[in-house]
């Protein structure tokens, strides 16, 4: 089984994580990502070797409108009242926040990864911004994502990690999602980061991604409204359910991109399982520290095609709403992340016909889900059931049939049980004119000669 580990003790942010994974590639596919991301409209990509502390590895450089974000870690007072020196941790932070945040972002904890920051932090900038300070809503995001040359499922799988992150900034400034307003070129700098991150994967398709516990960082940011604690408001909302730590470094480690496409995409944290590891990419940030300022990505081999995983299931009864409404309620946990939704028809209390509602999720995301369901149903209540279940791994594998290419999903173990992606064989029939059947059977017979 083809697993892919994460190894975040120097934190995660999406910048280090895409420069992790576009080195397991080859040079070859290396210019081929860059020629897509450098197609997304006011963004330069680049990546260029570098080494920390000796470990050699990828550093990402993102420019949107040409300008590259920044961000200083703030001065932390000694023993003695004294400041210390400020350690340059180098994330390149892309900034979200309020629509009356001024682009003069002084977020002053220097680090050394290229982080994302969707948090309304004050960046320091010195130079100045040609665009102005213009700033984009979750529906100007989708705008630019749905015109982004890259694969439906990614589109898909990008906003599905942007709206964790505007989930968790409306949060942190206790406003709707719909308010949640980012500055233009932060927003650009995390649209082009979380799209590489999801493109890549894509493209690797791993059966199984774990992460490492997470270094969060220490010390302070400073914000539009003053000095935060570590980690920041989004980012400490991010992470809840993920094993997590703070470490010796006072900065600021893992920002709310990174902790949303970890979120989006670990299906476990733990320490390295067994494996035979074929490749490891390397993700460097801009500065040094005592420590090699990475994130690694280990490539390989592990188990039998199955695997052991720990799934939440969160049901509720219902028998006072539409089915209209369960629809809907059902919808929207989808949308959120959930790993399926399903109803079952039950009876209640005097002798009512009801409805189970039944919600499949990660662990980490079970709290959040939970509030939804009781935002979106009539229920007072949501039951909780956290339980193991044995997963067979699939890779997907594109195939080219006379009505268009479409992905193939299957497992290595089972290849007998391969099937086509729904969504793309209904879009090549419907585009086609022809049966459903006629392009699923096409893709089956693709897939046997390939």
């Amino acid at each position: 089984m083809k697993t892919l580990y994460l190894e975040c003790n120097m934190g995660a942010a999406g910048d280090m994580l895409t420069a992790a994974l576009l080195d397991l590639l080859p040079e070859e596919r290396q210019r081929e990502f860059l020629r897509v991301m450098n197609a997304i409209p006011g963004v330069q990509v680049s990546a260029e070797p570098a080494a920390r502390c000796g470990v050699r590895g990828l550093h990402m450089t993102v420019l949107a409108h040409g300008t590259e974000e920044h961000s200083h870690d703030v001065p932390c007072a000694g023993p003695d009242g004294v400041h210390a020196h400020a350690h340059d941790h180098g994330h390149e932070d892309a900034h979200a926040g309020h629509h009356d945040h001024g682009q003069d972002h002084a977020h002053d904890h220097d680090h050394e990864h290229e982080h994302d920051h969707e948090h309304d932090h004050e960046h320091g900038h010195d130079h100045s911004h040609p665009h102005g300070h213009r700033h984009a809503s979750l529906a100007d995001i989708r705008a630019i994502v749905e015109g982004l040359p890259v694969p439906q499922p990614v589109k898909e799988k990008t906003m599905e990690v942007y709206g964790l992150i505007a989930q968790a900034e409306a949060h942190a400034h206790g406003q709707p999602v719909e308010l949640v307003h980012f500055h233009e070129v932060g927003a650009l700098d995390a649209v082009a980061d979380v799209t590489a991150v999801c493109l890549l994967l894509d493209w690797l398709a791993p059966d199984r991604i774990a992460a490492s516990p997470v270094n969060l960082g220490g010390g302070q940011v400073r914000c539009a409204h003053g000095v935060l604690p570590v980690p920041a408001p989004a980012t400490a909302w991010l992470v809840q359910g993920i094993p997590c730590y703070g470490g010796s470094v006072q900065a600021e480690l893992c920002t709310p991109t990174g902790a949303a496409l970890l979120r989006t995409f670990a299906s476990s944290f733990e320490p390295m399982p067994a494996m035979t590891v074929e490749k490891v990419g390397v993700g460097a940030g801009n500065k040094e520290f005592a420590c090699a300022n990475v994130v690694r990505a280990f490539w390989g081999e592990s188990g039998d095609g199955k695997s052991a995983d720990t799934i939440c299931e969160l049901a509720c009864n219902l028998d006072d709403m539409t089915g209209e409404a369960i629809g809907y309620a059902a919808g929207m946990l989808l949308a959120a992340g959930a790993l399926d939704v399903y109803t079952e028809a039950i009876q209640m209390k005097k002798n009512r016909p009801a409805v189970k509602l039944c919600c499949l999720c990660r662990p980490a995301d079970a709290d959040r889900l939970c509030d939804l369901m009781l935002a979106h149903t009539s229920s007072w209540g949501v039951r909780r059931c956290e339980m193991a279940r044995t997963v067979q791994h699939r890779e997907c594998r594109r195939v080219d049939t006379p009505y268009g290419s479409v992905e193939v999903k299957f497992s290595p173990a089972s290849p007998g049980k391969a099937k086509a992606e729904f969504d793309q064989a209904a879009a090549a029939a419907a585009a086609a004119g022809v049966p459903l059947e006629t392009v699923l059977e096409a893709a089956r017979r693709a897939f046997e000669k390939q």
